[in-house]
């Protein structure tokens, strides 16, 4: 038993050394319709990719250089494996992410891999100590880690998203009044937008300077609004740009309807604070009955058993 961990790592190495030897042979590195039609098509040649001077994000640039490649291939392997490419991209716009998806799914590809690795160590220390003696669970515990490290990528990025939103509507309610009172200043809607983000800051103030940036460069000031709205899936930014459309397409006044909706976005605040401490108090409820309460009575039954076992 104590040589078959070091028989397991050598076995590793190997089979790891075989599949890339493998994995780079010509017959599985056939160059695709775009491969060869990009040479024709771009001003410049196409550079190898291990040639590329790109700054490393990894503490070993050399190793990073040699493997980006293979794991970048894997990152397009997965995208092809598991799709929803569309909800990805719609994640990563919500979340503020400048990433772009193949890069997502490097990291996909990466978080996997950890997550494979440390099922391996653990699977060896097993079988080395003599606690299991089956491979196949082993194997398939393996499988289902790196599935979990995936997996475990995406859904840090919802969670991303969440605080991002939870954020942008903690501001809102502050952002809408100062427009208000900007725009009760005599400031236009693009005056008082300017003011705003030039005085602020936060993730709803950097919507809005994009959406700034997209206006000044052609786009109307509505198109560019409704692009923060469609890049998050808040129901009061919505409302926010109808009402920023109606004011600036009919002359309608824009100060009240903003402190109207910052009123509303308040409200819904109160609301969702009060639920919350509903479920909480629900949640304190577990510890209360099963563990105060039976300690609690356990205090104030065990003298009188006592008393009971001693005159019996």
């Amino acid at each position: 038993m104590n040589g078959l961990l070091p028989g397991a790592l050598l076995g590793l190495v190997a089979g790891f050394g075989l599949v890339t030897a493998l994995w780079r042979l010509p017959v599985f590195r056939r160059p695709t319709l775009d491969d060869r039609l990009a040479p024709y098509l771009r001003d410049t040649p196409r550079q190898s990719r291990l040639l590329r001077t790109s700054r490393a994000v990894t503490p070993f640039p050399t190793l990073e250089r040699i493997v980006g490649p293979s794991v970048a291939d894997a990152g397009r392997l997965l995208e092809r494996v598991l799709g929803g490419s569309a909800s990805i991209r719609r994640k990563l716009e919500q979340s503020g992410s400048e990433k772009t998806l193949d890069q997502f799914r490097v990291e996909q590809v990466l978080w996997g891999a950890v997550a494979l690795a440390l099922a391996l160590l653990v699977s060896l220390l097993l079988l080395a100590s003599g606690r299991s003696t089956q491979p196949v669970v082993l194997l398939v515990f393996c499988l289902l880690a790196a599935a979990g490290g995936v997996l475990a990528r995406d859904y840090q990025l919802g969670q991303e998203v969440t605080r991002r939103e939870r954020r942008m509507l903690q501001e809102f309610p502050t952002i809408a009044e100062l427009l208000a009172l900007s725009v009760s200043a005599g400031e236009g809607a693009v005056g008082a937008l300017e003011r705003v983000t030039s005085i602020s800051s936060g993730e709803l103030t950097r919507e809005l300077g994009r959406a700034l940036a997209e206006a000044r460069s052609g786009a109307s000031l509505v198109t560019a609004l409704q692009g923060v709205a469609a890049r998050t899936s808040l129901a009061p930014l919505s409302r926010f740009v109808d009402g920023v459309a109606v004011a600036v397409e009919r002359g309608t006044p824009l100060a009240d309807v903003l402190r109207a909706q910052a009123a509303d976005v308040r409200e819904l605040g109160k609301r969702a604070l009060l639920e919350a401490g509903g479920r909480k108090e629900v949640a304190m409820m577990v510890p209360v009955v099963f563990l105060v309460m039976p300690i609690t009575v356990a205090f104030a039954l065990f003298p009188g058993l006592v008393t009971l076992d001693v005159a019996g």
